[in-house]
């Protein structure tokens, strides 16, 4: 299989430590992720290591018998020592108070340090879950419930392994995941992964299945949204998204993978040593291994070789693999890092080879719309919660989070559209239908649309001489008014002389002041254009002569500042009786220039009668 084909990699850089050995132990804390090498017992060193520290932490202690468990509190504050099943030593001496505590028959913990929920497992068989949340000191009981064994069982012995749950948050949800090694369905062959929503007030509730269609050894863990099951016997990993649709019974909803099964990239380990030796290739690493310890949300530790990885989602390979476009986008805008991979998947479905149909488009569109109008809408509310100021009714203001799911018309110009249009091989048709479809998808959303969009389907009408079909997009306002669109109409006066015209009812119906159309029109170098209009409008008489002859001669066009130039002389000889400019007009400098390009015969003399 080549690169392109594997979804899920462990990271480039993992968290380097000692084997174990009969005489290093290594530990994990989940709540610090942070691995522990003690050597024999401490009396040797301990080495401490994080994915985020930079310099691990390095210490001595007396060996007072074997190391059960070992923890630094949060922040690395106050080391605690675990050596027998009853006590925690800690190194430092502290004084501790007891907050609150609760008789209950412990089977076994389960500990979720991002939400600060402890699970503990209860009753004969185990399969009774007390949740309790851990919050500035206090300790709140949430409602117990019920996992749904396999079958009912023969023995009344414990039958539950914390081996099969595991706590994750998912889309910002806490979820209890119990890996069923058997389907309660008779008819259902296959392991299941069974969701329970745990919410901060009320109860428990199966929400989620995920069906395995295999049995084995499995481990899970949750990467950007995505339930990764790791089956060992096969060595692959299927993941499951549970936003996207599955099929719900009325009660929970059932989730296939979204892919098929593949296996996590092969990895290399780098072979260490002075620089000479490790010229030597680097080893593959044993993947899947029977020593891989999963953790989560998203770590894999192999102790034996001395390794902690992050497992990470490849994007790009999925594109491929998932054909449903709609799919594959409601897939995409639920990632963390999607922004250009979507991106590159619309140039793909606009490029020759892998042109998709226009419904396909226009659903991909509005799957892309809705997100950005969702965010724009959020945006919306924010500023006028600010503007109106705080109230007592109003929480904390948070400026909404834009995340890489929001793709705005700028993005999608630059990266997208504006290639597309300059590709000769498009046939044109297809090339405005597109155009004309991604507008069509922002107005349903209402989406104010970009007057560069605009211009681009303009351009590409008027590169083709499509100017019948221009005239209706106007008329019926499919485009809509603004003025810049108004100013690029007027540039095309000359290639399409109603142009003008369809300018000026434009700037109209926007009810814009004259002098600002003017102002526009110089602003664009649209000299001429500015001069006609303020001659249709009857204000030429009253305009300054100096502002046009600068915006003439900026243009660098010799003959439009004759053109001009001669205007203005014509109109001080009718208006006064004599060509020449005023004082007072300041047009020194270009009757200066004038007379330097063309000669002082250019100039007109005063008529007399």
């Amino acid at each position: 299989m080549g690169e392109e084909d594997y979804y899920l990699e462990l990271c480039e850089r993992p968290v380097q430590f000692e084997k174990a050995n009969p005489v290093n132990c290594v530990f994990f804390d989940e709540a610090n992720k942070q691995v522990f090498a003690v050597r024999s017992g401490g009396a040797t060193g301990v080495v401490v290591k994080g994915p985020d520290d930079r310099n691990p932490i390095s210490f001595r202690m007396e060996d007072k018998g074997e190391v059960k468990c070992i923890k630094f509190s949060l922040e690395n504050k106050i080391l605690a020592v675990q050596r027998t099943s009853k006590t925690v030593v800690l190194p430092e001496k502290r004084s501790l108070k007891l907050l609150k505590s609760q008789n209950i028959n412990v089977n076994w913990y389960m500990y979720c340090p991002e939400s600060a929920v402890i699970l503990l497992s209860t009753t004969v068989l185990g399969n009774v879950l007390q949740p309790f949340y851990f919050r500035a000191g206090t300790m709140t009981k949430l409602p117990k419930f019920e996992i749904e064994l396999p079958a009912a069982p023969k023995s009344t012995k414990l039958n539950f392994s914390e081996r099969d749950i595991a706590m994750a948050i998912i889309y910002g949800q806490l979820y209890v995941l119990f890996l069923r090694h058997h389907s309660r369905t008779s008819n259902s062959t296959g392991a299941e992964v069974v969701l329970y929503h745990l919410p901060r007030e009320g109860a428990c509730k199966k929400m989620h299945i995920l069906k395995l269609n295999r049995t084995g050894k499995f481990a899970l863990n949750v990467v950007d949204n995505l339930v990764v099951v790791h089956h060992q016997d096969t060595e692959t990993s299927v993941i499951f998204d549970i936003k996207l649709r599955g099929e719900f019974d009325g009660t929970v909803t059932f989730h296939h993978p979204v892919l098929p099964a593949r296996s996590i990239q092969p990895y290399q380990i780098p072979v260490a040593g002075p620089a000479p030796v490790t010229s030597q290739s680097p080893v593959p690493c044993k993947l899947y291994s029977s020593s891989w310890i999963v953790f989560q949300p998203d770590i894999i530790i192999s102790a034996s070789q001395g390794y902690l990885w992050n497992l990470q989602v490849k994007l790009q390979p999925i594109v491929n693999l998932l054909p449903d476009k709609g799919r594959l986008m409601d897939f995409l805008l639920q990632r963390k890092e999607c922004k250009m991979v979507i991106l590159s998947v619309c140039s793909q479905m606009l490029s020759e080879s892998d042109r998709a149909t226009l419904p396909v488009l226009a659903t991909v569109f509005d799957k892309l719309n809705h997100e950005y109008k969702k965010y724009l809408d959020a945006e919306q509310s924010y500023t006028m919660a600010v503007e109106a100021g705080p109230s007592r009714s109003s929480p904390l203001l948070k400026r909404p989070l834009r995340t890489q799911a929001v793709l705005d018309q700028s993005d999608m110009y630059t990266h997208v559209l504006s290639a597309f249009t300059e590709k000769k091989e498009m046939p044109h048709k297809f090339v405005i239908a597109v155009l004309m479809e991604y507008i069509r998808s922002l107005n349903q959303f209402q989406i104010a649309v970009q007057h560069y969009l605009h211009e681009l389907v303009i351009k590409t009408l008027v590169q083709h001489n499509l100017f019948y079909m221009l005239h209706q997009f106007l008329q019926y306002h499919v485009l809509s008014d603004s003025k810049p669109l108004a100013c690029l109409l007027l540039s095309l006066e000359s290639f399409y002389p109603p142009a003008h015209q369809l300018s000026l009812d434009m700037l109209k119906r926007l009810s814009t002041a004259n002098d600002e159309i003017v102002e526009v029109l110089l602003s664009k170098h649209q000299v001429l254009a500015a001069l006609r209009f303020i001659r249709g409008i009857g204000g030429h008489d009253n305009i300054s002569a100096r502002k046009f002859l600068d915006a003439a001669k900026q243009t660098e066009d010799n003959m439009l500042f004759y053109t001009i130039f001669r205007f203005f002389e014509q109109r001080n000889q009718r208006l006064r009786g004599n060509p020449n400019f005023t004082p007072g007009e300041h047009c020194e400098e270009h009757v200066a220039f004038f007379k330097q390009v063309f000669g002082e015969q250019a100039l007109m003399r005063p008529t007399t009668f």
